[in-house]
C-alpha cells in the first residue's frame, strides 16, 4: 500500500510576476485565454474561452453559482473606521470585520450616512455584531470588497464586471470568478443549471498552518434547489458528466456527495437543501460529484490551489502553473481560466 505524503502549505507555492495579476477585466468577458488540462494523459493545451463548449458532450451538465456580490465594504463618515459586512443577520444587525479593531469595542458607535451603528458584541473570531438604528443606504455608501491583490479601490465599472451575468441571489462578498467569462449568448447554447454559495472573506484568508491537514477551513452558506438536484442526478444516471463552474460549485457538490454517499456502487443522489459547508478539498480526495472543472488561476499556497491539485494531481497543476507564467496568462479574479477534464 502506497502512503500519501504529508503535504505542507509550501508544497503549493509558485512564483508569480506581479505584472501578470489582472487588476482590470478585459473589454470582452469571453475574450479570456483558457488552459486545458487533460488528467488522463497529462496533456496541457492553450486555447480560448470561446472554445469551451467544444469540450462538452451532449449529455453533460454545466453547474454554475448564481450568487450576487453585494457592496459590503463601508467607511464611517469621518473615514476612521472600515467595516466589511460578512453576514447580514437582518437589515439592522450585521456581523462585520472592522478596522482598526481596537476602536470598535462594545458600546462604540459609528455613523454611515444617516445611520448610526452600535457595537453590540465581539465574537470569538474577532468579528463584531453591529446594530443599526435604521437601515444603511448600501447602494450610496457601500463599495465592493475587491480582493487585496488588485491593489485599488472599486469603481463603477466593477459594479457590472465583478458580477456574473446570471447573478441573482444576493449575499456574496467576492465573485465566483470562473463564471465571469460567460455571456448570456454563450450560456444559452449549453445545458446548465444553478446552485448558490455565498462567497465570503474566508476565500482570501491565507493558510497559516505548516501542514495542510492542520488548516481550519472557513464555512460558507449554500442552497441547492429541487430542480437543480434532479437535473444533476438525472445527468449522472444517464452517463453524463457534471462540469463545475468554479471551486464554489465544487465545494457544494462534493460536500453533498460526501453526506449522501452510500458506497462505491450506489448512484449519486443529491437532494434540495440549504446549509453551510466547511469541506476542505485537498490531495488525496476522491471526487464523487464533479467530473470536470472550469476555474481561474489561484493564489499561491491557497486552499483553492489545493482543491485543483486534488482533482488534477499536485504535480500536474504545478507544471500547468509554471507554463501559465511562461505563456503570460492573466491571473486571479479578472484573469484567464483553466479547464480540467
Amino acid at each position: 500500500m502506497r502512503l500519501c505524503p504529508v503535504l505542507k502549505t509550501t508544497d503549493f507555492d509558485y512564483k508569480l510576476p506581479e505584472e501578470l495579476i489582472a487588476s482590470r477585466p478585459l473589454e470582452d468577458r469571453s475574450a479570456s485565454r483558457m488552459m486545458v488540462i487533460h488528467r488522463d494523459t497529462g496533456l496541457i493545451e492553450h486555447r480560448k474561452f470561446t472554445d469551451f463548449s467544444s469540450y462538452l458532450r451532449p449529455e453533460d451538465l454545466l453547474v454554475l453559482n448564481d450568487t450576487k456580490v453585494t457592496p459590503a465594504r463601508f467607511f464611517s463618515n469621518d473615514g476612521n473606521i472600515e467595516i466589511v459586512c460578512t453576514n447580514k443577520l437582518s437589515e439592522l444587525e450585521w456581523e462585520c470585520l472592522v478596522r482598526p479593531g481596537k476602536k470598535m469595542k462594545p458600546g462604540r458607535c459609528v455613523e454611515i450616512g444617516q445611520s448610526t451603528g452600535t457595537v453590540h458584541s465581539i465574537l470569538e473570531n474577532g468579528n463584531r455584531i453591529i446594530r443599526w438604528d435604521q437601515p444603511v443606504d448600501e447602494q450610496t455608501h457601500g463599495r465592493l470588497a475587491l480582493p487585496h491583490y488588485m491593489n485599488r479601490e472599486s469603481d463603477p465599472e466593477d459594479r457590472e464586471r465583478y458580477q456574473t451575468t446570471f447573478a441573482r441571489e444576493e449575499g456574496a462578498i467576492a465573485a465566483p470568478t470562473a463564471g465571469l467569462h460567460f455571456t448570456p449568448e454563450i450560456l444559452a447554447k449549453i445545458e446548465h443549471t444553478f446552485l448558490t454559495l455565498h462567497v465570503g472573506v474566508g476565500t482570501f484568508r491565507p493558510v497559516k498552518a505548516e501542514y495542510i491537514k492542520d488548516h481550519d477551513m472557513h464555512a460558507e452558506r449554500y442552497h441547492i434547489s429541487e430542480h437543480t438536484a434532479e437535473r444533476i442526478n438525472n445527468t449522472r444516471a444517464l452517463g453524463g458528466r457534471i462540469i463545475a463552474t468554479g471551486t464554489t460549485v465544487t465545494r457544494v457538490l462534493e460536500s453533498l456527495a460526501k453526506e449522501t454517499d452510500k458506497g462505491p456502487n450506489t448512484p449519486l443522489q443529491i437532494h434540495a437543501i440549504s446549509g453551510e459547508t466547511d469541506i476542505f478539498i485537498n490531495p488525496p480526495h476522491t471526487f464523487k460529484a464533479v467530473d470536470a472543472l472550469l476555474t481561474n488561476f489561484h493564489l499561491p499556497q491557497s486552499t483553492l490551489m489545493m482543491l485543483v491539485s486534488a482533482l488534477a494531481s499536485r504535480e500536474l497543476i504545478m507544471e500547468a502553473y509554471a507554463k501559465a507564467v511562461e505563456e503570460r496568462y492573466r491571473f486571479f479574479s479578472y484573469g484567464d481560466c483553466m479547464l480540467i477534464v
